[in-house]
């Protein structure tokens, strides 16, 4: 009888196509400046390039990467491109695929300490140096009475954080009973749209959901958001949970943080504390204003998978009270027992997030880390900031343009001003050139541009480019007529 044939990869192919991959990320990272930044696919084109069925027969890694290269490539927006100044960045680094490729490789499922002990305790540790890098209160440490967990996104810590407000308000009761459509939550109309999503998720409901008011710098207001509290108290609901944000999506707004923590302190309500983008900033002691008042916080997070070079997805979340989040979310079959979950002296992430298993997301964390350190990190920090405030200032003198909102940090929202339809028209030929890629919101009911300074590799002649071809795709009507010599 002969032997059997195996389908799996060899070690020795997997050497050589793991080689040829990693040569053609390098390769891709260091011409992706060059590629349109927009997908030029239209809708349905990728998947007509693919075959109806899947082949019977297994099929070379060498043809697997020409169509990474005929397929994937065209099709894919270049979020890493030094030319992607849209939405915000979402950006990466050789130190982090490494990290990610190693979490690949061990294959490791850490939904308890029991099943990869390292998976859960390194990244203990690494969210106790981040409290200190950040310069969080010492609360957030897992030596104290909270600690950290990575979550996927700061959509997913959100409701978690609604949800261990719902349960605190009701003495721990709605996860037994139900919602009673009495429970109320807040955020500022500038939130992101995911605290709206979790209001849904969590039986509070959309319409008991109250989107609080801004002021004319698009940031929470506090007499608003203590004005609706006790509207809602004569009415005999139960207020919950805040929301408050440390730079918004559309315009970086930064709600006045120690005003709303007060408030919550009163009235007995979690507050949750979304830092997506802009958390990182505090890496710089000059920026660490941002985080006045965070002390006042029952929860906290900020996604290193936007500006702190860890590729999607990686979400720092934090409790002051680690206690009230897992029994707002433990549970505990038959089949997940063991020793050292009962001895009480191990961390079992799976109660701390929605997902039962988790990968060792920790790894590319640590890894990122180790390789800049906290100056390394600090410093690109500083230079994507320092290239921001460049970007406002010329806008600041064009008479043309304007400053739409305060620029705090890294994103400058602005228009021309001549209204909606010359913004729109900017907008559209800066993306159609395929040379960069810009995103906009509407600020006071007006059509905005919004420019976020944050990838990896984007240096100052980019910006400069930018604001060239910004000012160049302006209607010819609109232009400036040229001076007489």
């Amino acid at each position: 009888m002969g032997e059997e044939k195996s389908y799996h990869m060899t070690p020795e192919e997997f050497r050589r196509c793991g080689k040829e991959l990693i040569d053609w990320i390098a390769d891709y990272h260091q011409w992706i400046e060059w590629l349109p930044v927009m997908s030029r696919a239209k809708p349905g084109q990728v998947r007509a390039s693919l075959p109806n069925s899947a082949p019977e027969e297994g099929e070379s890694f060498e043809a697997m990467l020409v169509d990474v290269e005929k397929i994937v490539v065209p099709g894919i927006t270049h979020w890493q491109s030094p030319n992607f100044f849209a939405y915000f960045p979402s950006n990466n680094s050789f130190p982090s695929i490494l990290g990610d490729l190693l979490s690949s490789g061990l294959g490791v499922q850490g939904m308890l300490w029991a099943t990869s002990p390292a998976c859960t305790e390194i990244e203990t540790q690494v969210l106790d140096w981040l409290v200190e890098m950040l310069a969080l209160p010492e609360k957030f440490k897992s030596t104290r009475a909270g600690g950290g967990v990575i979550q996927d996104t700061a959509s997913s810590s959100s409701l978690c954080a609604l949800l261990a407000g719902r349960e605190r308000a009701t003495e721990f009761g709605s996860n037994e009973r139900g919602c009673d459509g009495r429970l109320t939550a807040y955020t500022s109309s500038q939130a992101h749209s995911s605290i709206e999503k979790a209001a849904k998720i969590a039986g509070i409901g959309r319409a008991n959901l109250r989107l609080i008011e801004t002021d004319e710098q698009f940031a929470m207001r506090p007499h608003a958001l203590s004005a609706a509290i006790e509207g809602d108290r004569r009415q005999g609901r139960v207020p919950c949970f805040v929301c408050a944000t440390i730079g918004t999506t559309s315009s970086n707004a930064i709600d006045p943080l120690r005003q709303i923590g007060e408030i919550c302190r009163k009235e007995g309500i979690w507050l949750h504390v979304d830092a997506a983008m802009s958390g990182t900033a505090a890496l710089c002691p000059e920026l660490r204003w941002i985080h006045d008042g965070v002390e006042l916080a029952d929860s906290y997070c900020f996604n290193p998978h936007k500006w702190m070079f860890t590729n999607f997805d990686c979400d720092c979340f934090y409790v002051a009270d680690r206690a009230a989040l897992i029994q707002t979310l433990s549970v505990l079959p038959e089949y997940l027992r063991n020793k050292a979950t009962e001895s009480g002296a191990v961390t079992d992430y799976r109660d701390w997030h929605i997902p039962l298993g988790r990968r060792f997301r920790a790894l590319k964390l640590w890894f990122v880390i180790r390789h800049y350190g906290v100056h390394g990190l600090r410093h690109h920090v500083q230079r994507h900031v320092t290239m921001a405030q460049q970007f406002a200032a010329w806008v600041k003198a064009d008479a043309n343009f304007e400053l739409a909102a305060p620029v705090p940090l890294n994103l400058v929202c602005f228009r021309h001003r001549a209204g909606d339809s010359v913004n729109q028209a900017i907008l559209d030929r800066v993306n159609q050139s395929g040379e960069m890629f810009l995103t906009h919101t509407r600020l006071g009911d007006r059509l905005t541009l919004r420019l976020c300074v944050g990838q990896t590799k984007t240096e100052l002649r980019h910006v400069e480019r930018a604001w060239r071809q910004i000012r160049e795709a302006v209607p010819a009507r609109n232009q400036p007529a040229a001076s007489g010599g």
